[in-house]
């Protein structure tokens, strides 16, 4: 949930990835970084172990100020998919603000992928949020690779699901500002219904995507 602070003019936004183990969470982040420019973007931090998988968290945190000189913070966190850190996974996306599940593409990885998201609907429940209520899109990432499911069985699969489906090769940085684009418009559309960021803070939807993707007010 959005942190407000009125005394330092203050809003603190936290994005979850979520996914199984080894889909491409830390790697959509790396991407963002990269690609992202915003008037504040802090050092990421990356935490990896020896076989290269997310042990708690990594963490990009990202800023804009509206012409009100709110300051609007972003923290971006993944989680680590290894079904031994579940209680990290709770705890990281406690008191989230948005979702983008990112799924792999492999023929291989469907049940992982099913698990995963099955965890993750279980998890937003346990932490006290609604599943309906809750800015949510699903990335399926590693299209680059050969032996993968299709666009139409993936948008088959899903067809009667709420959520948006992005795809995407983060190692090649496509579909990732795509993906994180989306969940920041709906993002907006959230908290603008609790923060009034439009009236109180000076912050149209398209200002506050092109802020943080481009760096540039419109």
């Amino acid at each position: 949930m959005a942190n407000w602070d009125p005394e330092k003019k203050l809003l603190t936004l936290k994005i979850v990835f979520y996914g199984p183990a080894l889909s491409g969470k830390t790697t959509n982040i790396i991407a963002l970084h990269d690609q992202l420019q915003p008037e504040l973007k802090g050092d990421m931090q990356v935490l990896e172990t020896h076989n290269d998988r997310t042990l708690f968290f990594d963490l990009l945190p990202l800023g804009i100020k509206t012409s009100n000189n709110t300051l609007i913070k972003l923290k971006l966190y993944t989680v680590p998919g290894q079904v031994i850190h579940n209680s990290t996974r709770k705890a990281v996306l406690s008191r989230c603000d948005g979702v983008i599940f990112v799924a792999d593409s492999q023929n291989t990885q469907s049940e992982n992928n099913a698990e995963s998201f099955n965890n993750l609907i279980k998890n937003i429940k346990l932490v006290g949020l609604d599943i309906e209520q809750l800015p949510l899109v699903v990335q399926f990432n590693k299209r680059d690779l050969v032996n993968i499911v299709s666009i139409d069985e993936l948008q088959t699969r899903w067809s009667e699901t709420p959520w948006k489906l992005f795809f995407a090769s983060a190692l090649n940085q496509e579909g990732v500002i795509e993906t994180f684009t989306e969940l920041l418009n709906i993002l907006y559309i959230s908290i603008d219904n609790s923060y009034s960021l439009s009236e109180k803070h000076e912050l149209t939807q398209s200002a506050f995507v092109t802020q943080i993707i481009h760096g540039q007010a419109q």
